[in-house]
């Protein structure tokens, strides 16, 4: 898919698990590529997969968000239009445990960012936001006009850098902002050479399952089976990350005028645990071993996204199903046991 004028890309946390997959599309069409990345939770071995799947030539960088005269020199030096802003920590029992680094490295991170971007004249920006932004639903479908709430520190370093955007902008006209609201990305690229690289404990279910699934792990545990769903687990918008980095493309042609705008990417419909753990022990043709607890505080029973903005502004739908999503996840993990650690392929 080729866009309307090639850019350089200057893409934040590009060799993380969303950031390596959107790399991918923007080297298919034609897009040069610059991804600034720390590495605290990501390796420079996906970025030569992601060179060697797209036979692209990526400009890699190590450095931190937070050095904001490190990244005037980065945009500045390649030339850069615009800016894919990954970089950043996600997981949401480590921001309760450790509220102050998420602050920092999410909120102040994106802060210098912006400032550094300010500084040499690039003002196309996609930010990653979260569905975590709208804290416990109060509808479903769950629109961009739901009001916004966050029960952790990691929804509410989102939610803190979206009201920034906004005033930016509101001071700022001629910016061209977008903030893309995620579900649940999961999957892998077709080819099984890049993926989710979760290191310690996954905090999400997918990469969790597949921890069991290639032995890893002994068993999934489900945090409640008495919720308000037809099976009484949590159910959940899961996108394939692959649909995920194409919304990505999409958003950058749209950042053809100054705008400060919210999408979300989703699929518009739920599975519940246990409907991933049945469509998963298919993929990987063995059945996997789950055991119930109790809820987790602050877990919601049901969220899923109203996609009507995202195919009406961007053009965008998810097209990956479900099973699709655990193929792909399992053929990475088996071919990656120990994620981008395990070097032999």
């Amino acid at each position: 898919m080729k866009l309307h004028h090639l850019m350089t890309i200057f893409v934040t946390g590009g060799a993380g698990y969303i950031g390596s997959h959107a790399c991918i599309e923007l080297l298919n069409a034609g897009h040069k590529v610059v991804v600034f990345d720390n590495f605290c939770n990501s390796s420079p071995e996906s970025v030569q997969r992601v060179q060697r799947i797209s036979g692209g030539k990526i400009t890699l960088i190590e450095g931190d968000i937070r050095n904001q005269s490190a990244v005037e020199t980065a945009l500045r030096n390649n030339n850069c239009d615009a800016v894919l802003h990954f970089a950043g920590l996600k997981a949401v029992g480590e921001s309760v445990n450790m509220p102050l680094s998420y602050y920092d490295n999410n909120f102040i991170g994106t802060h210098s960012l912006l400032c550094a971007m300010q500084a040499v004249g690039v003002n196309k920006l996609v930010f990653s936001s979260s569905a975590t932004v709208y804290g416990d639903p109060q509808y479903l479908p769950i629109n961009e006009d739901h009001s916004l709430s966050a029960t952790n520190p990691y929804g509410r370093s989102k939610l803190f850098i979206e009201e920034m955007l906004f005033d930016h902008y509101r001071a700022n006209r001629d910016w061209c902002i977008l903030i893309l609201r995620y579900f649940n990305p999961v999957g892998a690229h077709k080819s099984g050479l890049i993926g989710e690289d979760s290191r310690g404990t996954p905090n999400n279910l997918m990469p969790y399952i597949a921890q069991v699934a290639v032995g890893l792990r002994n068993e999934v545990r489900i945090w409640g089976d008495d919720y308000p769903t037809p099976d009484g687990t949590g159910i959940r918008d899961y996108i394939h990350v692959v649909d995920l980095a194409i919304g990505h493309l999409k958003a950058l042609q749209k950042l053809d005028h100054p705008q400060c705008t919210t999408v979300n990417l989703g699929t518009g419909r739920g599975y519940s645990v246990l409907e991933v753990i049945a469509a998963f022990e298919e993929a990987c043709g063995k059945p996997l071993r789950y055991v119930f607890a109790d809820r987790r505080a602050g877990d919601i029973a049901s969220c899923y996204a109203d996609t009507t903005r995202a195919k009406n502004l961007l053009d965008w739908h998810a097209l990956h199903d479900l099973q699709t999503m655990c193929v792909d996840h399992w053929r990475w993990q088996k071919n990656n046991p120990l994620g981008y650690a395990n070097n032999q392929i």
